[in-house]
C-alpha cells in the first residue's frame, strides 16, 4: 500500500517564507526611499525585523534586492518615456519625461540613485534601462529637430543635469520638498532654443534662515 507524503508542514513554510520575502522587499522600498540605496543587507534586516541570516537566504547580495525593489520603477519610466514620444509638441514631451523623472527622484531618494547609478549586478533593472535609452534618444532628437532645444546639447548632458536636479531636490526636501521645481524651470530655460521664451518661476527663493536650515539637515545627512 502507498502512503501519501505529508504535506502538512510543507505549506506554512511556504507561507512564512514569503511572508518573510514581503517584510523583506518593504523594509528596503522605505530605507531605499529615505536613505538611499547606500545601506546593507544587515540594515534591511534590523528594519524588517528578521534575522540577516533570513535576509540572504532570499537575497544573495543588494543587487538582487534593488532588482526587486526598482525594475518595476523603470517599467513605469519606461512606459512615460513612450508616451512623452506620442506628445503632440516635441518639447513638452521632453519637459514631460524629465518631470517624471525628477518628480520620482524628488520622492524616492534610490530612484535618483539608480537612475544616475551603475546596473552592476542588477540584471533586471539594466535590461529595462537598454529599452528606456533609445526612447530617451528619440524624445531629445524630436526636441532637437524641432528648434526648442539648443542645438548644442546631446543626449548624455542631461545625466549631469539630473544629478543637479537630484542634488537641489537634497538641498530643498527638509523646508519645502516641492520646491526643487523652481530650480528645474531654471533648468529648463537654459536648454531652450534661441527666441522661446522664458518660463515663469514656480516655488519661491529660500529665505536665510531656510538655507541655514537646509545646509544644517545636509551636514547631518552626510556624517
Amino acid at each position: 500500500m502507498s502512503v501519501r507524503p505529508d504535506t502538512t508542514a510543507s505549506k506554512p513554510l511556504r507561507a512564512d517564507a514569503e511572508r518573510n520575502r514581503r517584510r523583506i522587499v518593504d523594509a528596503a522600498r522605505e530605507l531605499f526611499a529615505s536613505r538611499g540605496i547606500d545601506i546593507t543587507l544587515d540594515d534591511v534586516a534590523a528594519h524588517a525585523k528578521v534575522g540577516v541570516g533570513t535576509v540572504y537566504r532570499r537575497f544573495s547580495c543588494k543587487e538582487e534586492l534593488i532588482d526587486g525593489v526598482f525594475e518595476q520603477r523603470l517599467e513605469d519610466m519606461l512606459a512615460n518615456a513612450e508616451s512623452a514620444l506620442e506628445a503632440p509638441d516635441a518639447w513638452q514631451g521632453l519637459v514631460q519625461f524629465l518631470a517624471d523623472v525628477c518628480e520620482g527622484m524628488s520622492l524616492n531618494r534610490g530612484l535618483g540613485d539608480v537612475v544616475l547609478g551603475s546596473d552592476e549586478g542588477c540584471r533586471g533593472i539594466a535590461q529595462v534601462r537598454r529599452r528606456i535609452d533609445p526612447f530617451f534618444e528619440k524624445i531629445v532628437d524630436r526636441a532637437l529637430a524641432s528648434g526648442q532645444l539648443r542645438p548644442d546639447i546631446a543626449v548624455n548632458d542631461f545625466y549631469p543635469i539630473l544629478g543637479m536636479i537630484g542634488s537641489t531636490v537634497e538641498f530643498s526636501g527638509t523646508v519645502d520638498a516641492s520646491n526643487w521645481r523652481r530650480y528645474f524651470t531654471v533648468l529648463l530655460d537654459g536648454l531652450r532654443g534661441d527666441g522661446v521664451p522664458r518660463s515663469e518661476l514656480p516655488g519661491r527663493p529660500f529665505t536665510d534662515d531656510e538655507v541655514d536650515e537646509a545646509k544644517t539637515a545636509m551636514h547631518r545627512r552626510r556624517r
